[in-house]
């Protein structure tokens, strides 16, 4: 049996094992440790006397991976970025942005809903966890809505799915994950989530506009505010912008010449200041603690996620399964744009048993090469190139778009990760009306990834600055 095909049976195996329940850590270390000691074992024709020799080399080859590659600077930028939106919780500043978003476009139909969504919009900008962001606002936001006559499963939805915006608007922890498993730029990469997130939340809001027009029961209007108090709800919810203008200014240095640091360094710093601004703004002992060990949990279930994927990476690379899937990729008849959105579709499918995170470690070692195979390699130039961009740019934009359909993820039935939490915060709504909810945003991420497809330079603009 060739390596390829040992590869093809334990990546089916794995695949059956996440779809009966196993975690996928557990059911990707698990595949990872298997298929090392077949492929060891295979090659010693499967002689008895020779299976300890394969198991002995299996487990030192997965035992070096996770501690070589957890140990890794880049990767404290996620417990960071989660530790920042959890503070700027406790210190205020979630309800101070929910606030003025509310006070200036809740005289919009559906008004509050589309604060919602800017709301979850500005606390992504310095919060990476997509969770974290559903978790805060199913608290604050869902009972205003509830306040003013709104449907309950579409409060819910709005919620769930503004969160997903924190995967695409940095600081994000997925993006910084995407970049270290293919080795790309992480300042690049967060830099290039800006617009695709904004135009997200604009796309959200357009949605959330046109149906209160047309079923007002979905969202009514939200008046009775003055000039005087929109101007007056703009000081409190500063803070947030100024931690975001203090982590871009010290990553990139808008002054030119090189960065004042790198982007862990940005993280930590972000998070020091808002440490501070929550001191200031009263919070307790209790309230550091719950922020400490929430930030805790969330980074030890993607760190637990990534220990179990890496030794899997670690025998796709002994299989040579990444380059067979990439020379098939390349060797297609279809168009490499027809392959890239056939590509996106097989996510939104995978994205409906596994969870963000674990969908992306799991396929990127395999689909990465594949695309960039697609577009002429890791060195093309944008003028000899399948997609009309240089390989460092297409690994940015393949990024990007991979991203969005994690988002996607997040809110499609059964596992959409989102909405079990906001079911979970809310004892009042059931997870099955949150994914009723969040049904129409399904079709306004479906516009959003056609024109990141159709338009590069929508994600590429800001990092071809840099």
């Amino acid at each position: 049996m060739t390596s390829v095909e040992i590869g093809l049976w334990v990546s089916g195996g794995m695949l059956v094992l996440v779809v009966l329940g196993m975690r996928v850590a557990f059911a990707a270390g698990t595949a990872g440790l298997v298929g090392l000691i077949w492929i060891f074992w295979d090659k010693k024709d499967y002689a008895w006397e020779q299976f300890g020799w394969a198991l002995t080399v299996a487990v030192k080859t997965a035992g070096q991976v996770p501690h070589s590659k957890l140990a890794s600077q880049e990767l404290s930028l996620i417990p960071t970025f989660i530790l920042i939106g959890y503070l700027a919780y406790y210190a205020g500043l979630t309800q101070a942005l929910f606030e003025a978003a509310k006070r200036w476009v809740g005289w919009l139909p559906g008004g509050m809903a589309v604060a919602t969504v800017f709301a979850t919009a500005g606390f992504a900008a310095v919060s990476g966890a997509s969770v974290a962001t559903s978790a805060v606002f199913a608290r604050i936001a869902i009972p205003e809505m509830l306040k003013v006559g709104y449907d309950k499963r579409f409060a819910a939805g709005v919620v769930a799915a503004g969160g997903t915006l924190a995967s695409l608007i940095p600081p994000s922890a997925i993006l910084v994950i995407y970049a270290i498993i293919v080795e790309q730029n992480v300042g690049k990469l967060l830099l290039a989530g800006f617009i695709p997130g904004a135009f997200s939340a604009l796309v959200y809001g357009g949605l959330i506009v046109g149906l209160a027009m047309v079923m007002p029961k979905f969202g009514p209007p939200l008046g009775g505010f003055s000039w005087k108090e929109r101007f007056r709800s703009l000081p409190p919810a500063f803070p947030i912008f100024f931690v975001v203008f203090i982590i871009i200014f010290f990553i990139y240095n808008p002054f030119g010449g090189d960065p004042w640091g790198t982007p862990t360094e940005g993280g930590a710093l972000g998070a020091a200041v808002v440490f501070v601004m929550a001191l200031m703004k009263g919070m307790s002992w209790a309230q550091l603690k719950d922020a400490l060990l929430e930030t805790a949990k969330l980074a030890t279930m993607i760190f637990t996620i990534i220990w179990g994927v890496l030794v899997y990476v670690r025998f796709l690379g002994f299989a040579d399964l990444p380059g067979a899937f990439s020379d098939w990729i390349a060797g297609l008849e279809h168009s490499p744009l027809l392959t890239l959105v056939m590509i996106l579709l097989a996510y939104a499918v995978l994205g409906m048993f596994m969870d963000a995170i674990g969908m992306l470690l799991l396929t990127l070692p395999v689909v990465y090469p594949a695309v960039m195979a697609l577009n002429g390699g890791e060195d093309v130039l944008a003028a000899d190139s399948a997609f009309g961009m240089s390989g460092d740019m297409c690994a940015i934009w393949f990024g990007i778009l991979v991203v969005k359909m994690a988002e996607f993820c997040l809110i499609t039935p059964p596992i959409g990760l989102n909405c079990f939490v906001v079911a979970g915060v809310r004892d009042d709504i059931s997870v099955q009306e949150v994914f009723q909810g969040v049904t129409p945003f399904f079709l306004a991420d479906a516009v959003t990834i056609a024109l990141l497809v159709s338009f590069p330079q929508i994600v590429l603009w800001l990092p071809s600055l840099v």
